[in-house]
C-alpha cells in the first residue's frame, strides 16, 4: 500500500505527466498535419489499412473486360457513347444502348491536327486531396470536362467514398481504384461508355487515345507510373488524322491530378493542359508492372480507359 508521502509525490507529478502527454499529442498531430518526417503519409497508410481491414475482403464479382489490342485484334462489344442531357445522373451503371454506325475510315491526304477539348484547363482541373486519390481526382476531371461535375473537394470526397461500390477482385486484388472501377464510377455519374484497353506499344496506345478523342470529343484516362498513378488526356497533336495509315501522334495534352507536387522518382507533374511530346510523356507513361495485384492481361501493357468501343475495322488500323 502506498505511503502518504508516495501518494503526495504522485499527485505532484500527475500534472507534469498530463502536460507531457498533451504536448506529445500536439506534436504528433502537427507532424501528421504538416507531413513532417513523412508522418502524414504514414498515418494515412495506417488509416487506409485499418479501413481496408474493417471493410472485409474485396468482392469477387463480374467486372469490365480488358480488351488487349495486338496485331490480330478481335471485335469488341459496342458500348454507348456519351451524349449530354439535362437529366440528373443515374444512380447506377447504365445498361448498353444502341450506337450509331462506325465512322468511315478517311483516305484523304494527311495534314497536321492540333485538337484539345478545352482552352481553359484550369477550369476543369481537380488536384487530388490525398496522395492516394489520383483516381477520384481524374474521374472528377473527366466529369468536369463532360460538364457533369465540378472541381470541388466535396465531390472528390464523395467519389472516393463510393469506391466499394465499384471495386472487384478481378480489377484490383487489394481493392480500390482499378481501371474497371473508374469506368463504373464514370457511368454512375452519368458518363457511360468507357472501356479498358491494353496496348503493346506506347505509339499504338496514343493513336488509340487520339482516335477516341477525335470521334467522341471526350477525354481519355491514362494509367501512368506502371499503373500506380492516373492522368487524363484531353487532346493531342498528330501528323494527320489518326485513322489514316501512317499518321503519328507527336504530343498530348494532359492533366496530372498530383500537380504541382510531382514525384521524386518519376519527375515533376506537368501543369494542367500542358502539351507533352511523346518522349516527355514516355518518362511517366510506361507499361503496367508485373504484379500479382492485377490481372495478367495488363502486365507489360500500356493501359487506357477509353470513352467508347471501337469497331473491328477501326481497331485493325490502330
Amino acid at each position: 500500500m502506498a505511503t502518504p508521502r508516495a501518494r503526495s509525490r504522485v499527485r505532484r507529478l500527475m500534472p507534469r505527466v498530463i502536460a507531457l502527454g498533451m504536448a506529445m499529442v500536439v506534436v504528433a498531430t502537427t507532424a501528421i498535419w504538416t507531413d513532417a518526417f513523412g508522418m502524414g503519409d504514414r498515418w494515412e497508410s495506417v488509416v487506409k489499412r485499418v479501413d481496408r481491414f474493417l471493410a472485409g475482403p474485396v468482392p469477387v464479382r463480374s467486372s469490365l473486360p480488358t480488351i488487349v489490342v495486338d496485331d490480330d485484334p478481335t471485335p469488341s462489344p459496342r458500348l454507348p457513347t456519351f451524349e449530354p442531357t439535362s437529366s440528373a445522373p443515374p444512380s447506377g451503371v447504365p445498361t448498353t444502348a444502341p450506337t450509331a454506325p462506325p465512322t468511315a475510315v478517311p483516305t484523304a491526304a494527311r495534314s497536321p491536327i492540333d485538337l484539345r477539348m478545352t482552352h481553359d484547363p484550369e477550369a476543369s482541373f481537380a488536384h487530388q486531396l490525398t496522395k492516394d486519390w489520383c483516381s477520384p481526382a481524374a474521374i472528377q476531371i473527366v466529369l468536369a470536362l463532360h460538364g457533369r461535375g465540378d472541381t470541388s473537394s466535396g465531390l472528390q470526397r464523395q467519389i472516393a467514398g463510393r469506391v466499394r461500390e465499384f471495386e472487384s477482385w478481378v480489377d484490383s486484388h487489394n481493392g480500390g481504384w482499378g481501371p474497371a472501377a473508374m469506368s463504373e464510377a464514370l457511368a454512375a455519374y452519368g458518363v457511360p461508355g468507357y472501356e479498358i484497353r491494353a496496348y503493346r506499344t506506347r505509339d499504338q496506345a496514343l493513336r488509340g487515345a487520339a482516335v477516341a478523342i477525335l470521334q467522341t470529343d471526350a477525354p481519355v484516362i491514362l494509367l501512368a507510373w506502371r499503373g500506380a498513378h492516373t492522368w487524363v488526356m484531353s487532346g493531342f497533336q498528330a501528323t494527320g488524322d489518326p485513322l489514316v495509315t501512317g499518321s503519328r501522334v507527336t504530343a498530348v495534352y494532359v492533366e496530372d491530378p498530383l500537380y504541382p507536387y510531382g514525384s521524386s522518382a518519376w519527375g515533376p507533374s506537368p501543369a494542367p493542359g500542358a502539351a507533352l511530346t511523346v518522349a516527355e510523356l514516355g518518362r511517366q507513361y510506361v507499361p503496367r508492372r508485373m504484379s500479382n495485384r492485377f490481372g495478367s492481361n495488363l502486365s507489360g501493357k500500356y493501359v487506357l480507359v477509353l470513352p467508347f468501343a471501337l469497331d473491328r475495322k477501326t481497331l485493325s488500323m490502330i
